[in-house]
């Protein structure tokens, strides 16, 4: 035998000794001690009833949305099919025949919380169907198997999703809307809507973006830029006043980008809308990435001092290190989001920026979060959307190398202490 051989021999007989107990000896005191079987869980997913046919006004649906207006803006119009066409809406899910998810892909936690709930549905005995930017940038992911599944762009067929699902058949709509091999910016702004605030109409002028970020899921889900016509978005405006709206408020994943796929512009657009926006009411500018909107300043200036709309804009600089930025591939730098905060504040009186912070990006040194800080320090936003890094599947980013967790919560930490320090 050889010598490693005999070691490991040697080691298990000092493991095992030739004094021990036996087993039958150390359990000889234990004649009182009562096994007890350990139970079984008693929430064993109950059955799904099937319905042959399906009677509009007979079943139940529940709604539940995660993440950004677009997203919000998707379950409106997928409410408003399904009341049109004779399906109860509630918001008690224990009472739904169906749950309707629509889900968000940004970070880890709202994706761990979608996939709670279809397993809560499952188990409940619902019919599930599940919609979003989830399901469209990972469809194959294990837990969506055999659900039903609708695109982002399929939201104008809810009812015949639904309706299949209903009778016990697994639907999966994810193709992505063309005219002319041309794909479209998604399903007409004309279909009927319940808004979540009946005063305030959510409307995408644009889906997808030009940008590659490398931490970016959604852009899986949306893909490149594909702008609404502004005629649509303004028919779709005074549809919405007419119907007793207040608010407009625009959406997308960057609504700077707006009409560079159909030569026009993002201040052209804003234009049309002002002149048709009733007096008493008003418009907000939803979100846009510096790059896109540094070329619009000077208009953009002039439309958010105009009276009926909000002196308001989320531009999201996510770091204040250069390095950090090229990292993430958000092809503008530090200088280009100060440029754009700077003139704007300049020229509009009272202007709220609103800004978004990941802190932890992979890579990030003492250094370039500091730098960071001091961005936040310098111009004190008054919405600051603070981040910790998540890395999404299939992103270039997860696939860098991670900082220390508890490094990412200390500086987000910090930087959450600094805003709270703002008097």
């Amino acid at each position: 035998m050889s010598a490693v051989c005999s070691e490991i021999i040697d080691d298990i007989e000092d493991l095992i000794a030739s004094q021990d107990i036996t087993p039958k000896e150390r359990y000889a005191n234990k004649k009182d001690v009562t096994v007890r079987v350990k139970n079984r869980r008693a929430d064993a997913p109950k059955e799904k009833p099937i319905f042959q046919s399906i009677v509009p006004g007979t079943q139940k649906i529940y709604v539940k949305t995660w993440g950004c207006a677009h997203n919000n803006s998707d379950s409106e119009y997928m409410a408003g099919q399904l009341a049109a066409f004779g399906y109860r809406l509630v918001d008690d899910k224990a009472a739904a025949d169906l749950w309707l998810l629509n889900s968000c892909t940004v970070k880890n936690p709202s994706e761990d919380t979608f996939r709670n709930e279809i397993e809560a549905g499952a188990t409940e005995g619902k019919h599930v169907v599940v919609a979003g930017c989830v399901p469209q940038g990972a469809p194959k992911a294990d837990y969506l198997r055999g659900l039903s599944v609708i695109g982002v762009q399929q939201i104008d067929r809810v009812v015949e999703v639904v309706e299949e699902t209903l009778k016990g058949h697994s639907v999966r709509l994810l193709a992505p809307k063309k005219v002319s091999g041309k794909r479209l910016a998604g399903p007409t702004l004309a279909l009927p809507k319940v808004r979540k605030n009946p005063l305030i109409e959510i409307i995408p002028i644009n889906s997808g973006c030009l940008n590659q970020c490398t931490y970016c899921k959604t852009k899986h889900a949306r893909g490149d830029l594909a702008s609404y016509p502004p005629e649509e978005i303004v028919e779709r405006a005074r549809v919405a006043f007419r119907e007793g709206v207040c608010e407009l408020w625009l959406t997308s994943e960057d609504t700077g980008t707006y009409g560079r796929d159909i030569g026009t512009s993002l201040p052209e657009l804003l234009w049309q809308l002002v002149a048709v926006i009733p007096e008493g009411c008003m418009m907000r500018v939803g979100m846009t990435n510096p790059p896109y909107i540094l070329e619009h300043l000077e208009e953009m200036a002039k439309i958010l001092v105009h009276p009926r709309v909000y002196a308001f804009l989320h531009v999201p600089v996510q770091s204040g290190s250069d390095a950090i930025l090229g990292a993430m591939k958000r092809e503008y730098c530090r200088g280009d989001f100060e440029q754009v905060v700077d003139f704007l504040r300049d020229r509009v009186p009272g202007l709220t920026v609103a800004t978004d912070i990941i802190c932890g990006f992979p890579g990030e040194t003492e250094e370039d979060f500091a730098e960071t800080v001091a961005l936040c320090a310098k111009y004190k936003f008054p919405s600051l959307f603070i981040n910790q890094f998540f890395p999404r599947p299939g992103t270039p980013a997860a696939r860098m190398p991670r900082i220390p967790a508890n490094l990412v919560k200390t500086r987000t930490k910090r930087l959450t202490e600094l805003f709270n320090s703002y008097e």
